[in-house]
């Protein structure tokens, strides 16, 4: 469904996207891994179209979304559903104005196929009744779900998430990782994770990646992550700080697979 060609991007006179090449496969959950900074949600903001890379392209159902003009951008984007880190709610709106706002902006929909639409992306991620709080009303894991109730109502192909887990307690964490799984499951969404959270790569992942300076350093499925011998991984997925890592471009540039 979704393959990224080569994508370069600098910002600032740095190299944050170096050469990347990924494939993402219909219904396939890819989780993205790597440390703050790496280039990981400039990733996901070149795949919805909100950046435009210096070389490379990606392309998205047969279509290279680099290339469209602005009008055939829209549609493919109506097709991808962004939730965003902080979730990204407008304070000023309740609940259900907040999960209705793309159905209200960009579709002709009646008020009653719209309240229907919310009350059902609302009960899918588990907070049925709350149309009417604020935003200041709701916990972090909820403000989440809200985002992702939002992006559902727009019945996306593909949803991205971006730190889905970050800055949650751990039990609301795996919640949101059990919805992720369930969603999968049930809607057969393509899906990119994002996260630099272990526990939830290895719980969502058909397949993981990591970017390790803007370039692909691994990819496999989570048994073979967990089995890596490549050092850069291996420090990353055990959290140990102690020791500089190799510079050598031969190791660090080999692959799991």
């Amino acid at each position: 469904m979704i393959t990224i060609n080569n994508l370069t991007k600098k910002i600032d006179n740095n190299l944050i996207l170096n050469n990347i090449n990924l494939k993402i496969e219909t219904g396939e959950t890819k989780v993205i891994i790597g440390r703050s900074g790496v280039g990981k949600s400039v990733l996901l903001k070149h795949i919805v179209g909100i950046m435009k890379p210096d070389s490379g392209n990606i392309v998205i159902n047969d279509k290279d979304i680099t290339l469209l003009p602005e009008k055939e951008l829209n549609k493919v984007r109506m097709e991808i559903g962004l939730v965003f880190q902080g979730g990204a709610l407008f304070d000023s709106m309740n609940v259900e104005e907040n999960v209705a706002f793309v159905l209200n902006e960009f579709m002709k929909l009646s008020r009653k196929v719209v309240k229907e639409k919310v009350a059902d992306a609302l009960a899918m991620v588990g907070l049925q009744g709350i149309e009417k709080m604020m935003p200041s009303q709701l916990s972090g894991g909820m403000r989440k779900r809200v985002s992702l109730a939002r992006v559902l109502c727009m019945e996306p192909e593909i949803i991205l998430y971006d730190e889905p887990t970050t800055g949650v307690d751990p039990i609301t964490a795996d919640a949101i990782n059990n919805l992720i799984v369930e969603l999968h499951d049930k809607l057969k969404v393509t899906s990119i994770v994002v996260t630099h959270d272990m526990s939830s790569a290895y719980k969502v992942a058909d397949s993981i990646a990591m970017i390790y300076h803007g370039r692909v350093i691994a990819e496999g499925k989570p048994e073979d992550i967990k089995k890596t011998n490549h050092p850069v991984v291996k420090q990353f997925i055990s959290g140990d700080a102690r020791g500089p890592i190799t510079e050598n471009e031969n190791l660090i540039f080999g692959h799991v697979r």
